[in-house]
C-alpha cells in the first residue's frame, strides 16, 4: 500500500485521465478484492489485506483523475477537487469501502465509485467550483472488525477517544491500537478533527438503498429524511461448562439455552412493540466458549441489534429483551452481564440541503420520493455536526448486507446522474 504520510497531500504529478470513470466498470475492477469463498460476498475490514487493497485503489484513482490524496488522523481517506477558484469549507461526499462479513458488492464502494465518477464529469464537463469538493473513504463505517460503526466519523468529529478506541479487539484479541500503528497511524493521535471538520461546508453521501421502497414508486433514487435511532450491545452468558455425555440434564448450567432464549425474546419483543415505533431486534453473531461439539459451554457472548423510531424505543425495546433474558439466566442458573457497545440517536437530514438536491436532481430524474432508513451510516454521524444529506440508488429486491445485494446497472448510473447534478449546483456560483 502506498503511505500518504497523515495530514499531507498528494497530488498527481502527471496528466489527470481526461475520461470521467465510468461507475459500473470502477465496481468491477474492485470487485475481486476481498472476495469471500467460505460466507460468500465480499469480506473488508478495518486495514486488513482487503481493506487496504480498497483503500490503494481509492488512492490510485483519485490520482489518474487528477485529484489531491490525504489520509486524516483517524485512517480517512479524502480525495481533494480545489481548482483554482475554488475557496473556502468544502462540498463533502463518499462513503465507505469496508464490509460486514461476506457483504455485498454495492454498501458502501457505490457511494466512493459514484462520488470520484461525478467528480470525474464535472472536471470533463469543465464545470468550475465556487468550492472545493472532497471524497471521503471513511474508515470502518460497518463496525466488523472492532464492534463500533462509523468509527473513522465518530473519531473525526470527537464521539470516540483515542483511550477507548485503542483498547478495542477484534477477534484475533489484536487491539485497535496495533493495528493502527502496523498501518503507519499513530494511535495517540486519533480523535475530535475539529480542522478536517471545518474543511467541510456540508456533506452528502449517495448510497444503495437497504429495504425496497422505490422500486413500488418507480422511482431510481431517492433522498433519505432521517435515520432510526439504533445500538449494539454486547450480552455475556456464564454458565458452567460441563461433557455433553456425562451430565443430567438437570443438573446443567448451559448458556447456549439462554442464548436461544435471548434470541426469541429479540423477535417476540419487537414484534409486540407499537407499529409506529418501526422496531426491529436482532441478533446476528455468536461466540461459543468452548465450542466444542461434545462439550456443554462454559460462556456465550451475543451481539444485540436494536432499532427504533426514536431513543426511548430503542431503550425500552432492549430493557425488555434483557428482562427475558435475565429471566431465562435465572432458571438455568446462569449470570448476564451486558455492555454497551455503542448507541445512536435518531437522525433527521437537514431540510434545506435536502430541498436543494431534490430541485438540482428533479429536472433529469423525475420523480425523487424522500424515504426514511432503519440503517446507520456516516452521513448521520457528521449530522449533528454540519448539513447533511442522502440521496439512495434503487435496490429491486431491498436485500443487504448480503451477496445478493444489488442494483442494475442503469440505475447506479442514474445515481451517479443525480450526484453529479447534486455537486454542480451545491458549487455553482449562486449557491
Amino acid at each position: 500500500m502506498t503511505t500518504v504520510e497523515t495530514g499531507s497531500i498528494v497530488h498527481a504529478d502527471a496528466a489527470r485521465d481526461a475520461r470521467a470513470l465510468d461507475p459500473v466498470a470502477a465496481l468491477e475492477e474492485v470487485a475481486p478484492i476481498g472476495r469471500d469463498d467460505l460466507r460468500g460476498g465480499w469480506s473488508r475490514h478495518l486495514l486488513d489485506d482487503a481493506d487496504l487493497k480498497m483503500r490503494e485503489w481509492f488512492f490510485q484513482t483519485a490520482l489518474r483523475l487528477g485529484l489531491g490524496v490525504e489520509s486524516d488522523r483517524n485512517a480517512n481517506q479524502w480525495a481533494v477537487w480545489s481548482p483554482e477558484g475554488a475557496t473556502g469549507p468544502a462540498v463533502g461526499t463518499g462513503s465507505h469501502l469496508d464490509s460486514v462479513p461476506g457483504g455485498g458488492p454495492l454498501d458502501g464502494p457505490l457511494g466512493v465509485v459514484s462520488s470520484l465518477a461525478a467528480v470525474s464529469r464535472l472536471i470533463a464537463e469543465g464545470h468550475r467550483p465556487t468550492r472545493p469538493i472532497r471524497v471521503a473513504n471513511f474508515a470502518e463505517e460497518e463496525g466488523a472488525r472492532f464492534g463500533v460503526p462509523c468509527l473513522g466519523s465518530q473519531l473525526l468529529c470527537g464521539e470516540l477517544t483515542a483511550e477507548r478506541v485503542g483498547a478495542l479487539t477484534d477477534n484475533s484479541g489484536t487491539t485497535a491500537r496495533e493495528v493502527l500503528s502496523e498501518a503507519g497511524f499513530d494511535p495517540d493521535a486519533i480523535g475530535a478533527d475539529p480542522k478536517c471538520l471545518a474543511d467541510l461546508a456540508m456533506y452528502v453521501e449517495l448510497h444503495v438503498e437497504q429495504g425496497r421502497q422505490l422500486e413500488p414508486l418507480g422511482a431510481p433514487v431517492g433522498l433519505a429524511t432521517g435515520i432510526l435511532a439504533h445500538g449494539r450491545w454486547r450480552l455475556t452468558i456464564n454458565g458452567r461448562g460441563d461433557h455433553a455425555g456425562a451430565t443430567e440434564l438437570d443438573s446443567r448450567h448451559d448458556p447456549m439455552l439462554v442464548a436461544a432464549a435471548t434470541i426469541q425474546a429479540a423477535r417476540a419483543r419487537a414484534l409486540l412493540a407499537d407499529p409506529s415505533t418501526k422496531a426491529r431486534a436482532t441478533v446476528g453473531k455468536l461466540q461459543v466458549v468452548p465450542g466444542g461439539s461434545n462439550a456443554i459451554a462454559s460462556e456465550v457472548r451475543l451481539w444485540l441489534d436494536a432499532r427504533a423510531e426514536h431513543d426511548a424505543d430503542v431503550r425500552a425495546l432492549v430493557d425488555g429483551i434483557l428482562t427475558d433474558a435475565r429471566k431465562a439466566a435465572r432458571g438455568e442458573g446462569c449470570e448476564i452481564e451486558l455492555s454497551e457497545e455503542s448507541f445512536s440517536t435518531r437522525v433527521t437530514f437537514d431540510s434545506g440541503l435536502t430541498d436543494r438536491l431534490h430541485e438540482a436532481i428533479a429536472p433529469r430524474a423525475g420523480i425523487v420520493p424522500r424515504i426514511p432508513t432503519g440503517a446507520g451510516h456516516d452521513a448521520g454521524i457528521l449530522a449533528a455536526y454540519i448539513p447533511t444529506a442522502m440521496l439512495f440508488v434503487r435496490n429491486p429486491d431491498g436485500v443487504s448486507h448480503s451477496p445478493h445485494e444489488g442494483a442494475s446497472d442503469d440505475d447506479i448510473r442514474a445515481g451517479v446522474d443525480a450526484l453529479t447534478d447534486a455537486l454542480r449546483a451545491l458549487t455553482a456560483e449562486t449557491s
